[in-house]
């Protein structure tokens, strides 16, 4: 979910390892010239869905973390390459925590229909993110540290300080 701290944890995850961090966002604002949102107003939630999903297939790469964003889970087969490349790992907040988290819900770039809600978004997406995810991780209120600690002991790689 946005507000979850996948770009926040994945830098942090990225810095301790010593690997890259791709944010798929940033990438597709980048080949776009313009921001999310500017995309959503112009061309629709659906058009940015697609170009995530182009973006997500278009990855191939080791000792990288992806940081993606949160309707990548509506790509089943975006997903499905993420999972043979990678450790899919859900950053899994409750909604309260989303939307303390969430103040710019309008400017935030969120692939979603226009009279979708926080709560009607995270009632969609939450179902898909616990089918994919391959690691889960309660995230609510601890530091990218702390997330990036439960992680790597979850993936039992060896790390013993930040």
């Amino acid at each position: 979910m946005p507000g979850a701290g996948k770009s926040v944890v994945g830098q942090a995850l990225a810095a301790q390892l010593g690997w890259q961090c791709i944010d798929t966002d940033r990438l597709i604002e980048k080949d776009a010239g313009v921001p999310l949102q500017k995309l959503l107003n112009d061309q629709g939630y659906l058009a940015l869905r697609q170009l995530e999903e182009a973006q997500v297939l278009s990855l191939s790469t080791s000792e990288t973390v992806i940081s993606t964003g949160g309707s990548v889970v509506y790509s089943q087969i975006g997903m499905r390459h993420l999972m043979d490349i990678s450790t899919v790992v859900f950053l899994d907040i409750d909604l309260a925590t989303v939307k303390r988290r969430i103040q710019n819900i309008d400017q935030r770039g969120i692939a979603s229909a226009q009279d979708q809600s926080l709560d009607m978004i995270f009632e969609e997406r939450f179902p898909l993110y616990r089918e994919y995810a391959q690691l889960s991780l309660p995230n609510a209120e601890g530091s990218a540290e702390q997330a990036v600690l439960e992680i790597l002991s979850q993936l039992e790689v060896g790390v013993t300080k930040l």
